[in-house]
């Protein structure tokens, strides 16, 4: 059980550092990149204990609707990251989600 939720988390990390900058993805499509689409709550819960933000750009993964989530030193800080990278948010949505959502998992 403890190397099953260690591969887990590698799992989740090392999908999550794939998106390039300028894009991001959502929890639901780590996880169907990971096989197991009803696990977007866990990988949420994953990605809320990174040990290493924006080295591993949590701050990369929003919502399916394109809404912002939450981060763990808050949305505005959130915000901050996605807009120095050129993403556009309103009202705390990304306003041309399409356009730069990553799924090209490996």
């Amino acid at each position: 059980m403890l190397l099953r939720n260690f591969l887990k988390k590698s799992l989740v990390y090392y999908l999550t550092s794939q998106i390039p900058e300028g894009k991001i993805s959502t929890y639901g499509h780590i996880a169907k990149a990971m096989r197991e689409p009803n696990a977007s709550r866990t990988i949420c819960k994953i990605l809320n204990i990174n040990p290493t933000p924006v080295i591993i750009p949590c701050h990369r993964i929003v919502y399916a609707d394109g809404q912002i989530g939450g981060y763990y030193e808050g949305v505005n800080e959130k915000i901050v990251l996605l807009s120095t990278e050129g993403i556009i948010i309103d009202n705390k949505k990304i306003t041309n989600f399409k356009d730069i959502l990553f799924t090209d998992f490996k």
